[in-house]
C-alpha cells in the first residue's frame, strides 16, 4: 500500500479507529455482507483520514492481510467503495483511491456547494430547537480546536457541523446525496484546513451559517455555507498548491 508524501498527519487515536493495530486487528464475527459493509466503512474512514491518499493504490492481499479476512469481503467493500465514487477500479492495474483532476474537483465544489445550499436554506426553516442545539454545541467543539489550532480535530468537529445542518433540512434523500459527496470530497476539505489562516476563516464562516440559520433567514443561509464551500480564489490556489499532483493523472 502507498504511503502517501502529501496525506496530513494523524493523531494515533486517529489511526487506531481507522487501521488496525500491528496487523492484527480482525473483522468482527458478522455475516458475509455486514462484514464487507464493516470493512467499507473501515475503508472509508481510513481514506477520509488520510491514511491512503488520492491515488493511492489498496491491495486487496494487503488489505486482507491487515483484518485478518479473507479477500472476499474486501473485494465486497471494494466494490461498494467504487459504487460510492471514492475508489476506481482500471483494469489490470488495479483498484485505487478515486484522485480527482482539476476539473473534476472544481465541479464536485460547486455542486457540493448547492447541494449545502439547499441543506442549509432548509434547515434555517425546519430546524428544531433540539438540532439548533445540537448544532451550537457542535460549533463551539469547533472554536475548541480553534483554540488549540488543532486542524485534524477541527476537521472532525467540522464534520459534525456540516452534518447536523444536512440532517436538519428534514430531507432524507438531499441529506443522502450530500454526504455521498462530502465523503468523496473529505480528503480535498481536509487539506484545506492545514493552510495558514483557514481554521480561522472557516470557523468565522461556520459563525456567519450558524447565526443565519438560528435567524431562520433561508437565503442567508444558503449564501453563507455556499460561500463557504466555493473552491475559487486564494482558496483554489492554495489546495492546488498543497496537492501539486492533481495537475496531471499517474495513471493516465
Amino acid at each position: 500500500m502507498t504511503a502517501s508524501r502529501n496525506a496530513p498527519e494523524t493523531t494515533p487515536e486517529d489511526r487506531a479507529a481507522t487501521r488496525p493495530e500491528g496487523r492484527t486487528a480482525a473483522a468482527p464475527r458478522l455475516s458475509r455482507l455486514s462484514r464487507a459493509q464493516w470493512l467499507r466503512e473501515q475503508l472509508e474512514n481510513a481514506i477520509v483520514d488520510g491514511h491512503f491518499a488520492p491515488g493511492d493504490r489498496l491491495d486487496p492481499v494487503a488489505l486482507a492481510r491487515d483484518y485478518a479476512c479473507s479477500r472476499t469481503p474486501i473485494r465486497e467493500a471494494l466494490q461498494q467503495l467504487e459504487a460510492s465514487g471514492m475508489v476506481r477500479v482500471y483494469p489490470k492495474r488495479g483498484t485505487f483511491v478515486t484522485q480527482l483532476g482539476v476539473a473534476d474537483l472544481i465541479e464536485r465544489f460547486d455542486v457540493m456547494a448547492e447541494l449545502e445550499g439547499m441543506c442549509a436554506r432548509l434547515a434555517a426553516r425546519r430546524i428544531t430547537q433540539e438540532e439548533l442545539a445540537g448544532l451550537r454545541q457542535a460549533h463551539e467543539s469547533c472554536r475548541d480546536c480553534l483554540d488549540g489550532s488543532d486542524a485534524d480535530r477541527y476537521y472532525h468537529a467540522n464534520g459534525t457541523f456540516h452534518h447536523l445542518i444536512y440532517a436538519a433540512s428534514h430531507n432524507a434523500f438531499l441529506t443522502q446525496e450530500a454526504t455521498r459527496l462530502h465523503a468523496i470530497l473529505k480528503p480535498y476539505r481536509r487539506l484545506q484546513l492545514h493552510v495558514h489562516h483557514r481554521l480561522q476563516e472557516s470557523f468565522a464562516e461556520h459563525e456567519a451559517i450558524l447565526e443565519a440559520i438560528e435567524r431562520h433567514d433561508a437565503n442567508a443561509a444558503r449564501r453563507a455555507i455556499q460561500q463557504h464551500v466555493q473552491l475559487q480564489g486564494n482558496r483554489f490556489n492554495d489546495l492546488m498548491a498543497t496537492m501539486p499532483q492533481l495537475r496531471e493523472d499517474p495513471l493516465a
